[in-house]
């Protein structure tokens, strides 16, 4: 059965090596089953349901993902637009949680007709790549900065804004040995390190009474409090329009720079250098993000993550499929995420910061009509608290540094088009 649906000897691979590479896929990115939720509750949202909602979301994307694409990519919620989620939309713009769903959820929407639409690569490559990456870039910055406050190695003073937090409290110490336990982890190959880590320092944090352990394994809790609270009718406001924009392009591009990039490591591009089934790997995301959105989650996307899977060998949509069963059974393990304190999951969001800012390292640092654009919207992100603001301060430098250099013609009407849209968002709405 398996040979026939995911044709695995095609792919030069067997059920074992489908599975194990499952496992080392789930163990890279189980981290989310436990951040999420706590970035969520933030907003006032019920922790056990965003839990269930979290495991649900992932399992369900990441399934048709395997079945419908028959690729080894997983899903989940996004880190980044979790954090904007909460941090830029809910508790920054004032706006309620079930309106920042129904932003979520509208994006998916639009995901979804994008998706079967002919136009779809034309919108992909009408964006620069140096927008692309700092795109990628800024949003890690931002969880880099969410995961210090977490820490508290960061916090806020009257003078200079932010300022040094008390190093000498067990709690930050904790932290900052989470942090390098992951990235010598990591460096040892380590499948897990993220998770390990988290778990790691939960654990010494318990021993050390700093935080309690609330349990391990237990039904799940009811989905009831989110389940469909998303309020579609809030999210067209005036104000979220922006924000339903950049869920949409935060996820659009992010997926395609995800699933090519997992792709070329897996082998799996065609002779021209594009991917296969590219309409049914994007519509597995479109479709994630509203299943996500409707059961009480932020965006749901393809993880770079898979890309340990890949390496240990997952070639099909079998892969995936393993990941999912181990997202659906990680449902039990609720008590367990309540009992992770915020300091254990900054660690993560820190050495994630650090996986999304090396896209800096492809900007061409000898154009500055190509660098200063690339770093306004990489910088604009963390010091505005957020990515939509980002991205229009980004798109606005491009547009004009072009423009002024005689370069118009080299700028696709699409940016062009973007970049007067944030103006008279920027003038007429404000930030």
């Amino acid at each position: 059965m398996f040979e026939t649906y995911f044709k695995l000897t095609e792919h030069g691979t067997t059920v074992r090596t489908e599975v194990i590479a499952g496992i080392t896929t789930f163990l890279t990115m189980a981290y989310i089953m436990f951040v999420n939720p706590m970035i969520l509750a933030e907003t006032g949202m019920d922790h056990g349901a965003v839990f269930v909602a979290t495991c649900l979301a992932a399992a369900i994307g990441t399934l048709i993902m395997g079945l419908y694409a028959n690729y080894p990519i997983a899903l989940a919620p996004g880190m980044g637009l979790n954090a904007y989620f909460t941090y830029g939309v809910v508790l920054g713009m004032g706006y309620t949680w079930q309106a920042a769903l129904g932003a979520v959820f509208i994006s998916g929407v639009l995901f979804i007709i994008l998706s079967v639409l002919p136009i779809r690569e034309w919108v992909v490559n009408a964006i620069p790549r140096t927008l692309k990456v700092s795109i990628s870039a800024g949003i890690g910055l931002f969880l880099a900065i969410i995961g210090f406050k977490n820490a508290g190695i960061v916090v806020d003073h009257p003078a200079t804004l932010v300022g040094l937090g008390n190093l000498a409290d067990p709690s930050v110490i904790l932290a900052i040995v989470g942090f390098m336990a992951i990235v010598v982890l990591d460096k040892l190959k380590v499948p897990g390190a993220i998770i390990l880590a988290i778990l790691g320092v939960t654990l010494v944090g318990v021993g050390m009474g700093i935080s309690q352990l609330a349990g391990v394994v237990d039904t799940p809790p009811s989905l009831a409090p989110t389940l469909m609270q998303m309020d579609i009718q809030g999210a067209f406001n005036i104000g979220l329009i922006a924000v339903i924009f950049a869920f949409f392009f935060v996820d659009l591009f992010d997926t395609a720079g995800t699933l090519v990039g997992v792709a070329h490591r897996a082998g799996l591009l065609d002779e021209h250098g594009k991917l296969p089934r590219l309409r049914q790997a994007l519509m597995a995301d479109s479709v994630a993000t509203c299943a996500g959105a409707a059961l009480g989650t932020s965006t749901t996307t393809s993880y770079i993550e898979s890309a340990s899977g890949i390496r240990a060998g997952g070639r099909t949509g079998l892969t995936a499929c393993v990941v999912a069963v181990l997202f659906l059974l990680g449902l039990f393990f609720a008590p367990l995420a309540t009992s992770i304190p915020a300091y254990a999951t900054a660690p993560a969001l820190v050495y994630v910061a650090v996986l999304m800012a090396r896209g800096l390292s492809e900007i061409d640092w000898d154009d500055m009509t190509e660098a200063a654009p690339a770093v306004v919207t990489a910088l604009a992100m963390p010091f505005t608290f957020s990515i939509a603001t980002g991205i229009g301060f980004g798109f606005i430098t491009y547009a004009v540094v072009k423009v002024l250099t005689g370069q118009a013609s080299a700028v696709s009407a699409g940016v062009y088009v973007i970049a007067v849209a944030f103006v008279a968002k920027f003038v007429l709405i404000g930030g």
